[in-house]
């Protein structure tokens, strides 16, 4: 994913007070696999995708989606 998506996720967990480890375990995935998701180092938007997205003046946006509250790391 791109650095903005990346920096609202961080952003995120920060706001809920969550650790790539505390992530991890919620979405079930081994935390040194995330961390690499979450740097930069794989997850990337697939070459062709990011083409379209250029040719079509596009990019991905994070929002939060509305009503969602996680129940395991509520945000004070």
């Amino acid at each position: 994913m791109n650095k903005q998506v990346r920096e609202a996720v961080r952003q995120e967990l920060k706001r809920r007070k969550m650790t790539h480890g505390d992530l991890a375990h919620l979405i079930s995935v081994e935390r040194p696999n995330l961390t690499r998701v979450l740097t930069g180092k794989s997850g990337k938007v697939p070459k062709m995708w990011q083409e379209i997205f250029d040719a079509l003046g596009l990019e991905i946006i994070v929002v939060p989606k509305s009503g969602s509250v996680s129940t395991t790391h509520p945000v004070e």
